[in-house]
């Protein structure tokens, strides 16, 4: 019987395993550096990219990101010949049967709540790899000034806990260039901020005795202001506009000045909005702090001088008031005694219709009561005339009003054109 070819031989990860005699009872994988002689430092090439910009939380000054993070190394006591494993490059084994690089991140503030990779993937030259998923909270001091037009920078500086420069050493194998890149084409979606760039260095820090290494990763991302300009800019730039249009309205009576108040509490609201959301522990006033206290200072000035000017007005009123209320009160009581004058001398006159001589005489004394009348009433007249006209005071308004509102628009103009320059530049 003729005998076959030789069968293929078959393989399996459990053969490599056993080769490496990598099993969890087996703790010596796990207690120290990987490395056959001490002096010689483990290197940890470590890649971050920004997958999601999470949120910023400019109040208790916070940034929350989703990073991938890359880490590999070599450990010297793990190879084998791929040839003799049918090919075999790579297996993944659980995390907890080989030590890991001690890696953290200084500015993290909260323990990462996504759940960390289950394997490890090792390799036939003795590289090790890790990838994780991870939701970081960290620290990320806010520079508001011009907030909500502001470009925020945010550092994620990466160390080893307690190992020294000559036990590990720290590397990154893309350049910023490359990180950014990287970077763009993972993020699928952006919320209130928009991703710029990442920068990535190197350094050595001093740490009490020894010197360590940091990689220091540095996202800079800038905030879409669309909503905060039409949700809080545009609406004081509206009430500053009603405010305006408050000068058309008669400065007689309470109108006026009950509708600048109504404006002034409005802005007031906004500032209190505004408050809850900027950090109290910035060292400067941000820009849109001024705009509103600006805009608030300016519609006091213009709520002053209502009250001002009703009071001035008011001023001029009240003597002419009781001048006109006395001579109207005299020229009625002397029209009512001529009234009465005249009645009694027109029944005179009716009893005694048999004399000719005394019926002249009351049409005569008729006449001139009449003409007394006639004058009392066009003097009535011209007084009231008179007390309509403005006074002095009343006339001094006005100049107020126009010399006010020149001076309102010329300074609002003046004062959005420099808060316009301050956030462009």
């Amino acid at each position: 019987m003729p005998v076959s070819g030789s069968a293929k031989k078959t393989c399996s990860y459990q053969d490599v395993l056993n080769h490496l005699s990598l099993t969890r009872s087996n703790d010596l994988f796990t207690m120290t550096r990987p490395v056959k002689d001490y002096t010689t430092p483990t290197k940890v090439y470590l890649e971050v990219l920004l997958y999601a910009i999470l949120d910023v939380r400019e109040i208790d000054q916070t940034f929350i990101s989703y990073v991938w993070m890359f880490m590999t190394w070599k450990n010297e006591y793990i190879s084998w010949n791929e040839t003799e494993f049918c090919g075999i490059q790579s297996v993944a084994i659980p995390t907890g049967i080989l030590w890991k690089p001690d890696i953290t991140i200084d500015e993290m503030t909260e323990k990462d709540k996504a759940p960390s990779s289950p394997h490890l993937v090792i390799y036939y030259n003795g590289l090790v790899q890790e990838q994780n998923n991870q939701v970081l909270t960290s620290t990320c001091r806010m520079h508001i000034y011009k907030f909500p037009f502001d470009v925020q920078s945010c550092e994620l500086s990466f160390k080893s806990v307690v190992h020294a420069t000559e036990e590990i050493e720290l590397h990154h194998v893309l350049s910023s260039t490359g990180a950014t890149e990287w970077t763009r084409n993972l993020m699928q979606s952006q919320y209130e901020w928009l991703f710029i760039n990442m920068t990535v260095i190197n350094k050595t820090v001093q740490i009490f005795n020894y010197d360590q290494d940091y990689i220091v990763y540095t996202i800079n991302m800038r905030r879409r202001s669309i909503l905060y300009t039409v949700n809080f800019l545009l609406p004081i730039l509206f009430f500053f506009c009603l405010d305006l249009a408050s000068f058309l309205i008669s400065d007689v009576g309470g109108e006026k000045l009950g509708f600048k108040i109504t404006v002034l509490l409005a802005v007031t609201v906004m500032q209190l909005i505004l408050n809850e959301i900027l950090p109290s522990s910035s060292n400067s006033v941000p820009l849109i702090a001024v705009y509103c206290i600006g805009m608030f200072t300016l519609m006091m000035l213009s709520l002053l001088e209502t009250i001002l000017v009703m009071y001035l007005i008011q001023k001029d009123s009240e003597p002419e008031k009781q001048d006109t209320e006395k001579k109207q009160g005299k020229k009625w009581d002397s029209f009512c005694i001529s009234d009465r004058s005249t009645d009694g001398t027109s029944s005179e006159a009716m009893k005694a219709s048999d004399s000719q001589q005394r019926e002249s005489q009351s049409v005569e004394r008729l006449s001139g009561d009449i003409k007394e009348l006639t004058q009392a009433l066009t003097q009535l007249i011209n007084s009231k005339t008179e007390a309509d006209k403005p006074g002095y005071w009343s006339r001094m308004t006005v100049t107020i009003n126009r010399v006010f509102c020149v001076f309102y628009v010329t300074a609002v103009s003046v004062f959005l054109v420099f808060m316009f320059i301050q956030w462009q530049y």
